[in-house]
């Protein structure tokens, strides 16, 4: 009897699932496998919120191959160990498993790979899972990757993308290979209060009522921050619940301006993955260095803690700094909002940001997160590196009723749309009034001190 191991890490889900379909077709029996790499806790990306939502995925994802026959197994500790060890129990002949583009997965693989081959083993790794388009499967001529974003999207929209593939009517697992119990959220401490439900069935769902009732209207309406009208599937995505080719695929035969507006953020999201395949160590280095002088945190660490508690003052950056802590989410719009204010308003590191981000974000991913966060710190891929976003016209245009400002900062909700993004026009007293604190610099002050630090 022919075995295979399927190796799910970032691609929690059933459907259009290529490494899954090609250990099934090739082999006997299959072990769908997740291993808890205590690598990845030991880095610091165990963050409550993303425990708690891959909790949802991995139980979701053992009760669909339940309903296939099979079970899901789960194991913890050094990834190549227990793949290693899984594969002896179950006397497998090959191990399949999606592509990735960290550093540390980069390096996973290959050591997989290694200790494999060594006991005559074979290491299949799918690209086109986690991405639409796989990095490196596009590139200008003069360099590996891209890096400027519009001429990654022609060619990427005009690249042939594969068919998604169904889901499997059965799996069979060999006898004898044992499983840790599936994780909980009743363990876990410090969730948000309005963290949202993972795993693939609510995930499809999502996305097909994305498609019937919200997509139509994306282009219009994604940067309205009161009207809610993004996707929410940037979790999903992160885990890989959905398929980003299944999604670049419904959305193209939904048609129309919004869904053309849609598909052209998951480019956004497979260009990140081009930059950090060829540049891993942008994940915690300036991807262009420009010489900046960050505040050291012990002269900016009272304006930090103002930023993460959502007191700035500034009641459009504080509101999504209020919905990140509640949801461990937060609209687009927000997070540039709040990137550039830390990283050029109050010119601090991006680093700081993007930790913070990561310690809350269930759709915490490294690529994204950190490659946007220099984005907007001027390091990264930005053609404009100096701009500076006022978060005050800012809020006038995508929050002009301040209904969003008043969700979130319930101290100004009752103050007049005519200063509710400009509380300190209020005058000392009726702002003390409020409860709500003065702005912690003048945006006139926190734009030449970038300019001065930051130079031509």
């Amino acid at each position: 009897m022919s075995v295979s191991v399927v190796l799910f890490t970032s691609d929690l889900r059933l459907h259009d699932h290529p490494p899954l379909r090609a250990a099934l077709d090739g082999t006997d029996g299959t072990v769908p496998l997740f291993v808890r790499d205590t690598a990845v806790d030991a880095a610091g990306f165990a963050a409550p919120n993303r425990l708690a939502f891959l909790a949802d995925c991995l139980r979701d994802l053992d009760a669909g191959l339940r309903e296939r026959g099979g079970r899901l197994v789960l194991r913890r500790g050094d990834l190549v160990e227990q793949v290693c060890r899984v594969v002896t129990e179950a006397d497998a002949d090959e191990v399949h498993m999606a592509s990735d583009v960290s550093a540390h997965a980069q390096r996973r693989e290959e050591r997989l790979r290694r200790a494999l081959e060594a006991e005559g083993v074979r290491l299949h790794v799918h690209d086109t899972v986690t991405t639409a388009v796989a990095p490196g499967a596009v590139t200008p001529a003069s360099s590996d990757h891209f890096a400027v974003f519009t001429p990654y999207l022609r060619r990427w929209a005009d690249h042939r993308m594969r068919d998604p593939l169904g889901a499997p009517r059965t799996v069979r697992v060999p006898d004898g290979v044992g499983s840790e119990p599936l994780p909980g959220r009743s363990t876990l401490s410090g969730l948000s209060e309005g963290l949202a439900t993972g795993g693939e069935k609510e995930g499809r769902r999502r996305l097909t009522a994305w498609l019937r009732d919200g997509v139509a209207a994306y282009a219009d309406r994604h940067d309205d921050l009161a009207g809610d009208a993004t996707s929410r599937l940037s979790p999903h995505l992160h885990f890989g619940t959905l398929s980003p080719v299944e999604l670049v695929h419904r959305a193209r035969r939904a048609g129309g301006a919004g869904a053309e507006a849609f598909v052209r953020q998951l480019a956004w999201r497979d260009f990140h993955r081009q930059v950090l395949a060829a540049r891993p160590a942008a994940a915690t280095a300036d991807y262009r260095t420009r010489g900046d002088r960050w505040r050291p945190d012990r002269e900016a660490e009272r304006d930090i803690a103002a930023w993460r508690e959502g007191r700035t003052g500034y009641p459009i950056v504080d509101a999504a700094m209020r919905q990140l802590r509640h949801e461990g989410w937060m609209h687009n719009r927000g997070r540039l909002l709040t990137a550039s204010f830390l990283a050029k308003t109050l010119y601090v590191d991006w680093r700081v940001g993007a930790r913070h981000f990561l310690d809350l974000l269930v759709d915490g991913d490294l690529t994204n997160n950190q490659l946007n966060w220099q984005w907007m710190a001027g390091t990264g891929t930005d053609t404009r590196p100096n701009r500076v976003l006022n978060p005050v016209l800012q809020a006038k245009r995508y929050d002009p009723e301040g209904r969003y400002v008043r969700r979130w900062v319930p101290e100004l909700a009752e103050v007049p749309r005519a200063m509710v993004h400009e509380p300190w026009r209020l005058g000392d007293d009726d702002r003390g009034a409020l409860g709500y604190p003065a702005p912690v610099v003048e945006l006139a002050e926190g734009l030449d001190r970038f300019k001065r630090a930051r130079g031509p």
